[in-house]
């Protein structure tokens, strides 16, 4: 599947673009069914909330054949990510983001591109996340903001203050990218300026919808109060011409894509299994 000319356009002044039901309820199902059945606590890759009990976050290596190992090589998804970047593409990143109903805590202001850059030495902000509805998200379970147009001003968010007064061990400090204190964050400051400037949206849908955006568009999301749970899938493709160079202390290959072929892409009605 390729995008038209008109929603290539909406992706590029706005930074992010929703497909409504992209994927068909058997193949949401499939994935949803397996995530269910697994206890997530000890699991390495797994982010829990503060609380210690609720599943946050979990991460894939994308060279095994986990749950997303099928959908994340769709055409549905894959041939866009290209179009995008003008490019084949690998996948660097695979991750499912749960936001439990009446515990799911807040995502602050941030911005991708920022941690691939300086956790990973991604050279350039030459990829996407596409992000996968696994269950409804309304305007009560905690949708991702995002601020559109916000990615053309380049990378404006930066360490946070608490992270760097953190003393966390060797083990534990990838963990801080993904916990409700984010390691790097855009000012509050900025986050008024940049709404003056451009607004917010919250783009909701049922699941099987598809949210393309860009890695410098700046998002966050509110805690979940609601008795609707909310949980998305997020594959993160890189441009097969924007390969991170080498960094000191890199992070575990649960959270890095290390396979730098490009995807051939499965046919749109391949089942996933």
């Amino acid at each position: 599947m390729y995008l038209q000319e008109e929603q290539q356009k909406t992706y590029q002044e706005n930074g992010f673009l929703l497909l409504d039901n992209l994927f068909d309820k058997a193949q949401i199902k499939a994935i949803t069914a397996k995530v269910s059945t697994v206890s997530w606590k000890n699991t390495p890759g797994t982010v829990l909330e503060e609380d210690q009990a609720t599943v946050r976050g979990i991460h894939e290596d994308p060279t095994e054949n986990g749950f997303l190992d099928k959908i994340s090589k769709n055409a549905l998804i894959v041939e866009p990510a290209m179009q995008l970047l003008g490019s084949k593409v690998y996948i660097h990143q695979l991750k499912i983001n749960f936001k439990a109903a009446f515990s799911g805590d807040l995502w602050p202001w941030h911005q991708d591109y920022i941690f691939w850059q300086k956790e990973d030495g991604m050279p350039t902000p030459r990829a996407v996340n596409v992000v996968i509805f696994l269950e409804e998200v309304n305007e009560f379970n905690g949708p991702l903001c995002l601020i559109p147009g916000s990615h053309q001003e380049g990378v404006i968010s930066s360490l946070n203050q608490i992270e760097q007064d953190y003393a966390a061990s060797e083990d534990s400090k990838w963990i801080s990218s993904f916990q409700s204190n984010l390691k790097y964050t855009t000012p509050e400051q900025t986050i008024i300026k940049l709404v003056e400037k451009y607004g917010i949206e919250a783009p909701k849908g049922k699941p099987g919808t598809v949210l393309f955006f860009h890695p410098n568009c700046v998002h966050g999301s509110a805690n979940n109060i609601s008795p609707f749970s909310r949980k998305i899938a997020i594959i993160t493709y890189n441009s097969i011409d924007n390969i991170p160079i080498a960094v000191d202390n890199p992070r575990p290959d649960f959270l890095v894509g290390r396979d730098y072929r490009a995807i051939k892409p499965l046919p749109e009605q391949a089942l996933i299994l």
